[in-house]
């Protein structure tokens, strides 16, 4: 009897561990996001932060979308002959365990064609090239 009485506690005790244990971290988050705010009559803005890869593979990210947005996609600013131009993306290789920053002046994410006006909150949906897709809420500022 007081064999079984363990063996029933100590199952309960490593049932509760199992369920407390927190959910596994997405492979990829989106981290110090922001969108820059759209002055008026503006048909396009930017998005910045830094794409890390919290997983144990790589990751190919294939595809951007935004409800509030006709187009969204990764560009690089290059300069050519003193001049600054955009370059489309297609893929961003992510290695695993790797971080990739979207900033001002380099890497960074394009979103236009605007669906609706741009509130406070942009939100953002990655594809990867293995059908995982991300979901984020990027802040809109001023900066």
């Amino acid at each position: 009897m007081k064999t079984m009485k363990s063996a029933i506690w100590i199952s309960a005790c490593l049932l509760l561990l199992a369920c407390s244990r927190p959910a596994p971290e997405q492979p990829l988050s989106f981290e110090e996001a922001w969108v820059r705010a759209m002055p008026p009559g503006s048909m396009m803005t930017a998005g910045f932060g830094r794409l890390v890869n919290n997983g144990n593979k790589e990751l190919e990210i294939i595809a951007y979308t935004s409800p509030q947005f006709n187009d969204v996609s990764l560009h690089q600013t290059i300069v050519v002959d003193g001049l600054s131009r955009m370059k489309a993306v297609p893929v961003l290789k992510s290695p695993a365990g790797s971080d990739f920053e979207l900033a001002p002046g380099s890497f960074h994410l394009m979103f236009m064609s605007p669906a609706r006006e741009l509130e406070d909150v942009l939100s953002i949906r990655i594809e990867s090239a293995d059908g995982g897709q991300f979901s984020f809420e990027l802040p809109v500022e001023r900066r």
